[in-house]
């Protein structure tokens, strides 16, 4: 007999199919969650979008390299913030360095992922950008001018202009703590120009993600799953029932970071830290009636672990390695797969990630660039603190479709509150809605938020 993990254990707990496919039965009539109505939405800011640049000043203070480390999209994020700070520096933005990083499997440069070119293009008037430095400057080395987030908020103008003016030619990492909403509405307007209109793939790597994009059987759901050794073992969880090879694996990559055990275990826990197994993914992608014959493209890096608890019900998987070739797949670095992923995902019918990464943020404001409103990011806090409480069945089923449902009605993190911002759409039936805050913030004896209100008016079954 086959046996279905239960919904609120990654381990040894098990429901046999004849009481899953019974549970499953009960709930055929909850619509998916793509069909609920939305109320707000997001949509670039008109700002940047189509206002026109200030003319830039007739003398540059200097020449500015940015330095990016890790992954694809947490290099973008910091060119992203660095051509800002440049702008804010009247500096010349020279093209990034991206660091040749061994863990990424990593070995292409900014120019073997993004169009230059184009970039340059699109970036005229709102900074300027060089691929070589003046006879002068071309043969040395940038002083590096340490931005590390350990001085908290870092006043870029006070602390690096005097460098730039003294060296003319500087290296900064942005630091993370870098606060973006106190940047001039110029600089801003750079950082969102960059990020979000300049930044195109290269022709080549276009291509490939098309080639991949028009191989997934349509319509699909792109799915960003992130369960490898690294993200679980930096994220100091515990989990039960993992395969032999998955401990190994995690262990393996723990070093000296160490599991929480114990009352901080379980509040580390209910504070969402802890990644989505693939088996919990299964469950909430359930919950919110998503059909199990769903084609999903899986957006993943190598290594992710215990695949088999999504796919043993959504069996209509997919990944770059089943569908490209293999002398593709092997000659692509850290970078190159990262992109596809990142193509695909702006492009797919529906994207839900189980995390809020860098690539999470990226493709939730490229996909309302775009106007694809479909996208959710699962929510590891309400699993945990659901489970917490012992639900368990439908009850666990039917309070995850109303927390999602909640963040899906309002747009919650479907883009970046930088660049993007938030308005409210014409539903049918704002009348009613209003009459039930009225009735409902009558029938409170204590003195309710209204943002409370109308939380709980959103995730009960009103619409």
């Amino acid at each position: 007999m086959t046996r279905m993990l239960h919904p609120c254990l990654s381990g040894k707990h098990y429901l046999d199919s004849t009481t899953w496919v019974q549970c499953l039965r009960q709930r055929s009539e909850t619509a998916e969650i793509w069909s609920v109505k939305r109320i707000m939405g997001w949509r670039p800011c008109d700002w940047w979008l189509r206002g026109k640049p200030a003319a830039l000043p007739a003398k540059t203070n200097g020449y500015l390299r940015v330095d990016c480390y890790g992954g694809l999209n947490q290099m973008r994020r910091d060119f992203c913030d660095g051509v800002a700070i440049t702008h804010l520096l009247n500096a010349t933005l020279v093209l990034p360095k991206f660091e040749v990083a061994a863990y990424w499997n990593e070995s292409s440069g900014f120019g073997d992922v993004f169009d230059v070119e184009y970039f340059i293009e699109q970036m005229n008037g709102f900074v300027q950008v060089v691929t070589e430095l003046p006879a002068e400057l071309a043969s040395k080395v940038p002083i590096p001018v340490d931005c590390s987030k350990r001085k908290g908020l870092f006043d870029y103008v006070e602390t690096v202009l005097p460098s730039l003016l003294e060296h003319h030619y500087i290296s900064i990492t942005p630091a993370m703590s870098q606060r973006r909403d106190r940047y001039p509405q110029y600089a801003k307007a750079a950082l969102c120009q960059a990020c979000y209109k300049a930044l195109r793939l290269t022709s080549g790597l276009e291509k490939k993600g098309s080639l991949l994009f028009q191989a997934i059987p349509k319509p699909f759901l792109s799915l960003h799953l992130r369960f490898e050794p690294d993200m679980v073992a930096y994220s100091q969880c515990e989990y039960t029932g993992l395969s032999p090879s998955s401990v190994q694996s995690i262990e393996a990559a723990r070093g000296e970071r160490k599991p929480y055990i114990g009352e901080q275990a379980r509040y580390w826990r209910n504070r969402g830290k802890c990644p989505l197994t693939p088996n919990e993914t299964r469950i909430i992608l359930q919950a919110l009636a998503i059909p199990t014959n769903t084609s999903i493209y899986l957006a993943a890096g190598d290594g992710l672990m215990e695949l088999e608890g999504l796919t043993s019900l959504y069996t209509n998987v997919f990944t770059k390695s089943s569908l490209l070739s293999d002398e593709d797949f092997k000659n692509m670095h850290g970078n190159t797969k990262a992109a596809l992923d990142y193509y695909v995902s702006i492009n797919s019918d529906s994207y839900v990630a189980t995390y809020f990464g860098n690539m999470d943020k990226m493709v939730a404001a490229m996909r309302v660039l775009k106007g694809l409103y479909k996208t959710l990011f699962l929510s590891r806090r309400a699993f945990a603190e659901l489970c917490s409480k012992g639900l368990h069945g439908n009850f666990l089923m039917d309070a995850l479709y109303k927390v999602h449902k909640n963040d899906f009605v309002m747009s919650i993190g479907s883009a970046l509150p930088d660049c993007f911002c938030e308005f409210k759409l014409e539903v049918q039936g704002t009348v009613l809605l209003q009459l039930k805050l009225m009735v409902t913030s009558l029938l409170m004896d204590v003195p309710w938020s209204t943002t409370y209100i109308t939380s709980l008016i959103l995730t009960a079954d009103l619409w």
